[in-house]
């Protein structure tokens, strides 16, 4: 089929090369609407027009009834948007006004897309030619599998997302959580069929779409999930609109974009799985007018850094069963200012820290500081036992600048040691993982810090004695000082002899 052949061969890097002639002079955040609205507009008309002559071979009338579509989760793409009206325009000097056109009649036909959609095709700072030949691609693939398509266009999104999170730097921090991340906090939790996944500030997405592919992959239904979600960027929440349409999950982020702390989209709900990468140490959060709320059952987060609020707002809301994975900076394992020690304290008194994992550096595209995975649990198997894993070697560098980790390698990894700690059967690994009783850790001041629990990791015993191998070092070392000061001597003579002295 072509679609796996374009993937074989990198389809996803051909539309960001090929888009990339499009950037110019276009900021970031402008650009990143353009492709992903293309990409948004490719799926749903794809997906309508299956639709569409699956009804006509039914032979009853139905084609242009537009309950017929929503039944199966298909939006209505009325017929100025559909793809072979964009295609029939692609190299017209019309083609911007034609796709702005497109996503006006797609936002009027369905109401929940309302003031979603990109409408900058127009803008005289795109090429319209080049607009056209990008138009060209998207043409060409073939959408004759739904699902296989659905599968290569969200990877494609996904693809896109990533990179402009790298080209964006710490602002791409905000809508795009890697992978390989996202990937562990699913195969550790483990959604499972008929459960509520929630995230509060879910950017563009990931963590349901990688929540749906686990449950698929294990033999669930992608239907039986029910997703909720916040954001309060108002860009990012519509990125993450289109982002559930592409993958046809049904998901409810509110009717708009808002702030989780002063306006909780949804008060009532209790959710079996939250899954979160909330916004490192965020400072000025509001916490002098929210300074009663009822979320803050174990103490009110300090004003200058909401990680202690994130983590309280989710254990808010989970279910009596509930179970929480998220990302956070690794201060909040250790510090005791502002009274984010005392909470700390309360909340690992109350049994609720499941696990606790080091990341190695340089995952992130958009912050190199140390962070951590938190893994908290409303009824945990183990009580009052923590696991702690040193993950901080995990991983393989994929440039100079990113580290990845490894699906079966990595994830499976820490997924089987979090598993073998659930049933009671892992054994502690000196320097990489330990089971602490809660008593070991009120002796270390309620410190989370993964190294202080899993020690050093044992060094082989290269069989040389302690003395025989020091005098071998020094000596060593004494040869290379030697050579310093040769070295020195004669860079000192070389810059001489030019007149340069030192």
């Amino acid at each position: 089929m072509v679609a796996s052949n374009n993937a074989n061969i990198g389809f996803e890097k051909q539309i960001w090369d090929a888009a990339c002639v499009l950037w110019g002079h276009i900021p970031a955040a402008e650009y990143r609407k353009v492709i992903v609205g293309l990409i948004f507009l490719r799926y749903i008309s794809s997906a309508f027009e299956k639709r569409y002559n699956d009804l006509v071979k039914e032979g009853y009338g139905f084609e242009d009834d537009r309950d017929a579509y929503i039944e199966e989760n298909v939006f209505y793409v009325p017929e100025e948007a559909r793809w072979e009206q964009i295609s029939s325009a692609a190299h017209t000097l019309e083609i911007g006004k034609v796709i702005d056109n497109a996503m006006r009649a797609i936002e009027k036909e369905n109401k929940t897309l309302k003031n979603v959609l990109p409408k900058n095709y127009a803008s005289p700072d795109l090429d319209k030619r080049v607009l056209g030949d990008v138009v060209d691609l998207f043409t060409n693939m073939d959408m004759g599998d739904t699902e296989e398509s659905k599968d290569l266009l969200g990877r494609t999104y996904e693809y896109c997302i990533q990179q402009f999170a790298a080209y964006e730097g710490v602002k791409g921090g905000e809508f795009y959580t890697p992978s390989s991340i996202v990937k562990t906090i699913v195969e550790i939790l483990k959604p499972f069929d008929n459960c509520r996944v929630y995230d509060p500030c879910c950017g563009s997405g990931g963590m349901f779409v990688q929540s749906v592919k686990f449950l698929q992959a294990h033999s669930g239904n992608r239907n039986h999930i029910s997703v909720y979600g916040q954001e309060s960027n108002a860009d990012t929440w519509k990125m993450a609109k289109m982002n559930m349409a592409i993958r046809g999950i049904d998901a409810n982020f509110g009717p708009y974009h808002a702030d989780t702390f002063f306006e909780d989209l949804h008060p009532t709900l209790k959710a079996d799985f939250i899954m979160a990468n909330p916004p490192f140490n965020l400072s000025n959060w509001g916490q002098d007018k929210l300074k009663d709320d009822k979320r803050w059952k174990f103490g009110i987060p300090p004003a200058g850094n909401a990680n202690f609020a994130w983590i309280q707002h989710m254990i808010h809301h989970l279910a009596p069963n509930g179970k929480i994975g998220l990302v956070l900076a690794n201060g909040a394992l250790s510090s005791q200012t502002s009274g984010e020690g005392e909470i700390r304290k309360n909340i690992i008194e109350s049994d609720l820290i499941e696990g606790i994992v080091a990341l190695p550096p340089q995952l992130f595209y958009s912050v190199t500081i140390p962070v951590t995975l938190w893994f908290i649990s409303k009824n945990k198997k183990q009580k009052g036992k923590t696991l702690f894993i040193d993950a901080r070697k995990m991983g393989h560098m994929v440039d100079r600048k990113h580290r990845d980790f490894d699906d079966e390698k990595d994830i499976k990894k820490l997924a089987n040691i979090f598993e073998l700690f659930q049933n009671g059967t892992l054994e502690n690994i000196k320097g990489f993982c330990a089971v602490v009783e809660t008593e070991e850790i009120r002796k270390q001041d309620y410190i989370l810090t993964p190294g202080r629990y899993v020690g050093i990791e044992q060094q082989e015993d290269d069989g040389e004695p302690f003395d025989v191998k020091m005098k071998r070092l020094t000596s060593e070392l004494s040869n290379m000082f030697e050579k310093s000061r040769e070295l020195e001597k004669e860079i000192r003579k070389k810059l001489g002899a030019i007149g340069y002295e030192v």
